[in-house]
């Protein structure tokens, strides 16, 4: 069931209608602040709030597209595995 959630960034105040669960809400806002805070140069409160938030979205798609590349590795050495103990045990079984 979503509900509304109302979060501070940078002195504004945002809405968020969501179903997730509080925990996450926490975590991502922790993370969208913290984004937002390193993205920030020195003197940042001279830069519009819109061109932080694009260069906090920025650092977190970098995340992501890490993260996702590092878990299709993952992924990869682990199907190479499955496959290598599946031959072990074909011939185990002969």
């Amino acid at each position: 069931m979503q509900r509304l959630v109302k979060f501070e960034v940078m002195g504004q105040e945002y809405p968020l209608h969501t179903d997730a669960p509080e925990e996450d809400v926490r975590e991502i806002l922790q993370l969208v602040k913290s984004q937002l805070e390193k993205s920030a140069p020195a003197g940042s409160h001279l830069l519009p709030t819109n061109k932080l938030a694009i260069l906090a979205s920025l650092n977190m798609a970098a995340l992501y597209v890490g993260l996702k590349r590092e878990y299709q590795e993952y992924r990869r050495q682990v199907e190479a595995q499955i496959d290598r103990l599946a031959e072990q045990a074909e011939r185990v079984a002969e």
